[in-house]
């Protein structure tokens, strides 16, 4: 194994290690995306976010204007693809 000899002050070795440090997180925070926190909700909520009776969630997730997801016999769309499912209106 290689000894290595450091011949430099302490305050200069500080600053060396802390500017490597800095570089590598910079490096590392260009490349980092994170993935948005999922945020699931139910028919009733997007019924109340349209003004609509559940009823009207339940016909636009048939159509497949709207995918639902279940578990337990409940059922959960995701605000993000509920926003997303909106069109824009010529006018």
């Amino acid at each position: 194994m290689e000894k290595i000899e450091i011949v430099t002050n302490p305050q200069e070795f500080k600053k060396e290690i802390a500017q490597e440090v800095k570089t590598h997180l910079d490096e590392f925070l260009k490349n980092f995306k994170p993935e948005p926190k999922k945020e699931f909700i139910s028919r009733k909520d997007v019924a109340t976010m349209f003004g609509v009776d559940i009823s009207s969630v339940h016909n636009w997730t048939k159509a497949g204007k709207l995918r639902a997801l279940g578990i337990s016999g409940r059922v959960y769309y995701l605000r993000s693809e509920v926003e997303a499912s909106l069109i824009p209106l010529n006018g």
